[in-house]
């Protein structure tokens, strides 16, 4: 599609003269040739969608997806991970370096960039801060960045030294790069499949409470603010971490963090079921913790919405709830759950397609003629099913999966490559 005419689209591009305006675009090989008001633009040759009811917004990004590849290429490969981003409307993937070998040097980034490049999703890995990720001793973080790291986490293991995670914010400040930390202090959560309190104590199963998660937010906020640097959480999960960074962030302190989008909708109550797809790292929390996380995001204290979107074959999530490995594909799950949560339109461009960029000091999409296109269409009263026809990933754990959704990508277009569900 050389020439593609988008008519009649509602923009959803924060800060642009025409934002929440309806509009059409003429979009040339890969760039925006003409803007113009609505049922303005015609042209012959163009490939011409109606996109009455649509928002046009710009490319998400997503600060946390899990890909098997290297080594666990049966729960996901790059491609089809980067496959299921473009169906969720993602232009862009910040990776996690939970893979087997871990993105722990220079040589696995440098692997994962020249696998993905020239794809429609811009994949960003991100690097290992402890070799292995076991928490003992820093990575090669320097030379990881010169190589292409956009940041640096140990995925989803927590630094428990707090020497280790010290050292690494000091280091990282020295070439400006950006630390982010999963908070969970292993002592304390101590194995746990759930969060602790009443369902966990109905079902008898042992709780991982929220203070395992906080203490570790203070802990690593404490350390940013000593080492004057910045420090983003990933995947925050209670009200009182929300609290701990919204002081942080009134003293001053450089934070940023984000929430998956299934900790939005979802709470203990699910795991009554024992459905393993409902087990998730952080775990589901309470309706006071799903009200305060909505608060986080209504008020900035919450930067982000991301998908962590982790895979797994079926051998690991089809089994007994406590044998059953954590995590549920989310890569297009993401605008549905959002709009399930009932967060406005400008909200959710500004939490999945903005912020995420902001905190990766990357360039953000621009709209205007002669920019490249990096932009999403959706339609978010449009329903469809999840289901092994509509699903791109490799896995299927999900709690979604085989029901109906709200919230559909029709279009995405970046690197002159289009993703199109259209009929």
């Amino acid at each position: 599609m050389d020439k593609i005419l988008i008519k009649s689209a509602t923009l959803a591009f924060p800060g642009h003269e025409k934002d929440g305006q309806m509009i059409d675009v003429l979009i040339y090989r890969g760039v925006v040739d003409t803007i113009g008001d609505k049922n303005t633009l015609n042209d012959e040759e163009a490939v011409i969608i109606d996109a009455h009811g649509h928002y046009l917004a710009p490319g998400f990004f997503d600060l946390n997806a899990n890909l098997g590849e290297p080594g666990l290429e049966t729960k996901e490969t790059i491609m089809s991970g980067c496959g299921a981003a473009a169906a969720g409307g993602f232009t862009g993937l910040a990776m996690q370096p939970n893979t087997e070998p871990a993105l722990h040097s220079r040589g696995e980034i440098a692997m994962v960039v020249n696998i993905a490049k020239d794809n429609l999703v811009s994949l960003h890995p991100v690097g290992a801060i402890s070799k292995e990720r076991s928490g003992n001793d820093l990575a090669e973080l320097y030379d990881m960045k010169l190589a292409g790291a956009i940041a640096f986490s140990n995925g989803n293991k927590s630094i428990q030294q707090a020497g280790l995670m010290s050292r690494a914010l000091l280091y990282c400040k020295g070439f400006n790069a950006l630390v982010m930390s999963y908070a969970e202090d292993a002592s304390i959560a101590n194995h746990a499949k759930m969060n602790e309190g009443v369902v966990s104590t109905y079902l008898g199963m042992k709780g991982n409470p929220s203070l395992a998660e906080e203490l570790m937010v203070a802990r690593d906020l404490s350390l940013a603010s000593y080492h004057e640097t910045a420090i983003h959480f990933s995947t925050i999960s209670t009200k009182g971490s929300v609290s701990l960074i919204r002081e942080a962030k009134k003293k001053g302190i450089a934070v940023t963090c984000d929430v998956a989008a299934h900790h939005l909708v979802l709470t203990d109550q699910e795991v009554a079921g024992f459905d393993s797809n409902y087990k998730v790292s952080p775990p589901l929390r309470t309706a006071d913790d799903v009200h305060a996380l909505k608060e986080g995001l209504l008020d900035g204290t919450i930067d982000a919405v991301v998908s962590q979107h982790t895979p797994h074959e079926v051998e690991f999530k089809r089994v007994e709830f406590e044998i059953a490995k954590n995590g549920m594909i989310g890569l297009q799950t993401v605008l549905p759950l959002l709009l399930k949560a009932e967060l406005p339109i400008s909200l959710i461009v500004q939490k999945i397609a903005i912020s995420p960029r902001k905190i990766l000091n990357l360039p953000m999409p621009a709209f205007n003629v002669g920019a490249a296109a990096n932009l999403v269409l959706f339609n978010p009263k449009e329903s469809w099913t999840f289901d092994e026809r509509t699903n791109h990933s490799k896995s299927n754990n999900s709690p979604f999966y085989g029901t109906t959704l709200t919230g559909r990508v029709s279009l995405v277009i970046n690197n002159n490559k289009v993703y199109s569900n259209l009929n």
